[in-house]
């Protein structure tokens, strides 16, 4: 496994470069492409001028919800104006801007009603289940994301708040579209694992989410190899591979070719 291409700035802890992952063709995945990270509230005025000038960022694509952006803010880089902007939310329920009022309650709290709301079981695996909703609910989502990724001028950071589910689920798929084995796939998904106290430390001190984590065990936020191979093989067994999904979903294969040229060196 290539060892991961950590980006070590002060307001962010799992913000990594997926560039230099190879391909079953014997390429590799290119650098200053495809960032991968936590939520970007917290960075500094040198962070930022590190991603656009050094780094060469362009693009972030937030996939957090209407009520985390609410309770949050909108990220410094959209702010200061430095990149362009993409939000693309993968929670069903996130159709339309929520008020005030329900930006209080987040829909993962313990207050929540929402958190009752049943969802569909699509594995037996329970984090798998999770990311086959995020396809199922918000198509439009993902493949906006995508579509972000492979049209970017230069870099494009893809977010959620801890870097693991939402942004583990785009960014294991658009490795997948650019020929990387299955294997690098998951062993990209579980680098998490080398900050995960980091993470969580962080979003416990962030208003939106530490409610929701006060009391978890660690153990249940570590990304396990198990589920993203799981959701690769559903997609292979479904639709004949990610880029059968996308083609599913109408995507072209003028689409899908430009995505896997955007990410290949």
């Amino acid at each position: 496994m290539t060892p991961p291409r950590w980006i070590d700035l002060e307001g962010v802890v799992n913000m990594r470069d997926v560039g230099g992952l190879p391909t079953t063709e014997g390429g590799t995945i290119a650098t200053g492409r495809l960032l991968r990270s936590d939520n970007l509230q917290d960075l500094t005025e040198e962070d930022m001028r590190h991603l656009v000038e050094v780094v060469g960022v362009s693009d972030v694509v937030d996939l957090r919800s209407h009520v985390e952006v609410h309770i949050e803010g909108p990220a410094p880089l959209q702010v200061k104006g430095l990149a362009t902007h993409h939000r693309h939310s993968l929670l069903r329920e996130d159709e339309s801007d929520f008020s005030a009022e329900d930006a209080l309650v987040v829909p993962w709290s313990k207050k929540s009603r929402r958190a009752a709301e049943p969802r569909p079981r699509r594995d037996d695996d329970h984090w798998a289940s999770h990311y086959l909703g995020y396809l199922a609910d918000r198509p439009d989502s993902v493949l906006g994301a995508l579509e972000v990724v492979a049209g970017a001028q230069g870099a494009t950071v893809v977010h959620c708040a801890a870097g693991k589910d939402r942004t583990g689920t785009v960014v294991g798929l658009a490795l997948s579209v650019a020929g990387v084995s299955d294997e690098d796939v998951v062993a990209d998904y579980v680098a998490t694992n080398e900050r995960i106290e980091r993470v969580v430390a962080r979003l416990m001190a962030r208003p939106a989410y530490g409610e929701a984590l006060e009391g978890q065990p660690m153990d249940h936020h570590r990304p396990r190899p198990e589920t993203m191979a799981r959701i690769l093989t559903v997609l292979a067994e479904r639709h004949g591979g990610v880029a059968g999904w996308l083609r599913d979903q109408g995507w072209s294969g003028e689409q899908v070719a430009r995505l896997r040229q955007r990410l290949r060196a």
